[in-house]
């Protein structure tokens, strides 16, 4: 099976001494950093509602992409994003044979990149899935992906002979991925924190957890979508009162919930 999961805000741009891959999706990328390279400090502040100091960041980060880069400038995505998926997920404690394994079956969805391998090779970036960035192909950067991540998803499904896609990416990520040109059939893992009786979605645990689900899924070795419902990390139980065909739920007793 195939596994999708977001990138993250934060990075960490700690040296890392592992052979990187080049990005399928280069020059879409290098596209949207030149539109970007347009937008002033306050065009950046309205379009990722951030601070001045931030505005500046990646204005500067914009100015200095390079379309040949030096290796000095790039990290491994799945090691330079460090969000609460990837807290999750903990790449880095990941072994060499596992970290091959990702390699084949772990995608992560970029707003700039569209999608990448755990190992591709990335500069710093900061640009949102859901950011309103006005390019050629329309107003927005879900209009500018249209049906190109979709495609890269059924292109490498197709190659690991794989028919299903595990979506452990956010609603705003996987949002831009044209569900209706998929091939592989979507299994969606849903995590609640369950509190006198009531279920319900907390943003930080989910997230984590959907890092957590697809690390099983690496280290399992998971084809099949009877053996998803095993999960159990971090106190997790696949609940099927809860769930459909396409949709796994799972919970845990809420005060369990800070020993994730």
């Amino acid at each position: 099976m195939l596994v999708v999961i977001s990138p993250a805000k934060r990075l960490d741009w700690d040296a890392r001494d592992v052979e990187m891959t080049t990005p399928a999706m280069q020059d879409d990328a290098m596209r949207l950093v030149k539109t970007a390279r347009n937008l002033t400090l306050g065009d950046l502040k309205k379009l990722m509602h951030l601070s001045d100091d931030l505005a500046r960041l990646n204005r500067d980060r914009f100015k200095a992409f390079a379309e040949e880069p030096c290796q000095e400038t790039l990290r491994p995505a799945v090691l330079a994003f460090a969000g609460d998926t990837y807290q999750g997920l903990d790449a880095h404690s990941l072994n060499a044979d596992e970290m091959t394994y990702a390699q084949k079956h772990l995608r992560i969805l970029s707003g700039l990149y569209g999608l990448l391998r755990p190992l591709d090779a990335i500069q710093p970036y900061r640009l949102e899935m859901g950011s309103k960035l006005k390019t050629r192909r329309g107003s927005n950067l879900y209009a500018y992906w249209r049906d190109g991540i979709a495609k890269a998803i059924n292109a490498q499904a197709e190659a690991m002979d794989t028919a299903i896609l595990v979506n452990c990416a956010s609603q705003e990520y996987f949002g831009a991925v044209l569900e209706t040109a998929l091939k592989p059939q979507i299994i969606t893992p849903v995590f609640m924190e369950e509190k006198a009786g009531d279920p319900r979605i907390v943003s930080f645990f989910a997230k984590k957890a959907r890092g957590a689900m697809a690390r099983f899924i690496i280290q399992n070795r998971v084809t099949r979508v009877e053996g998803l419902k095993d999960f159990d990390l971090g106190g997790y139980a696949f609940q099927k009162d809860y769930s459909a065909e396409d949709r796994l739920v799972f919970t845990r007793p809420y005060p369990q919930a800070d020993a994730a």
